[in-house]
């Protein structure tokens, strides 16, 4: 249960406006399948022990964020096509710039140099993104530029072929903001031109706030005429209780 804590949100302050934004300007977001002996837990320990932690040596990055899907997860899928059906893990890096993606490639080859990349996960898609939009619920009080810092449940995660932002998804119960990003052209990016990635923060149950998503999706898409590839729930990856939320 939700609990909202007094005050004015911070997006209705200029003053707290005025100290500064998070300065997170550009996504980094790898899709993957899930692995492919099973060794999901073995993976995420790895990952959220070892690899992550060392990214923050990168002067560019703000912070980062790891999802998992479950059957559950995947069940209650409002759209997914063929190419993102294999979806099962979702890693994101907020970096301040682009420009951050050749020292986080440099960092990412001397660490399997050294022996420490022992876990592998098939590829779906690799995006580089700019941040286009951001929007918090007033309910949280935080503003907008700070929701990557604030502990999620999960995300529901939609891509999409639009320019149109989705923060009229607020108004969904359990979604604590929206952020939209636009994929950007890079030597570390397959991502298609065009695409818009939009990020629901959940401070509720993502499988429950799913089917809620379920109703208001389609006039979003019907109305603003939206092609969407994946729009589906995930779950925050949950510190070493790593076979909690798996594929």
């Amino acid at each position: 249960m939700n609990v909202e804590f007094p005050g004015t949100p911070s997006d209705q302050v200029t003053e707290i406006l005025a100290t500064g934004n998070g300065d997170i300007g550009s996504l980094f977001v790898s899709m993957s399948e899930k692995h492919p002996q099973g060794s999901d837990a073995g993976y995420l320990r790895w990952h959220t022990l070892d690899h992550r932690p060392e990214q923050q040596r990168l002067a560019q990055i703000r912070t980062s964020l790891r999802l998992v899907s479950t059957p559950a997860c995947r069940a209650a899928r409002a759209a997914s096509e063929s190419r993102f059906d294999l979806v099962d893990h979702v890693m994101t890096y907020f970096f301040s710039e682009h420009s951050a993606m050749e020292p986080f490639s440099d960092l990412s080859t001397a660490l399997h140099n050294s022996g420490r990349s022992p876990y592998i996960l098939p590829p779906v898609q690799r995006g580089l993104y700019a941040v286009s939009s951001k929007a918090a619920a007033e309910r949280v009080k935080v503003g907008a530029d700070v929701l990557p810092w604030r502990p999620v449940r999960g995300v529901y995660v939609l891509l999409e072929k639009t320019s149109a932002d989705a923060n009229a998804l607020l108004e969904v119960d359990g979604v604590a903001g929206v952020w939209s990003a636009v994929s950007v052209p890079n030597q570390f990016s397959n991502a298609d031109a065009g695409l818009q990635l939009s990020y629901c923060f959940l401070d509720a149950e993502p499988v429950e706030t799913a089917e809620k998503m379920q109703a208001v999706l389609p006039g979003r898409w019907n109305t603003l005429g939206i092609r969407a590839l994946l729009a589906a729930p995930f779950f925050a990856v949950a510190p070493f209780n790593w076979d909690c939320y798996l594929p």
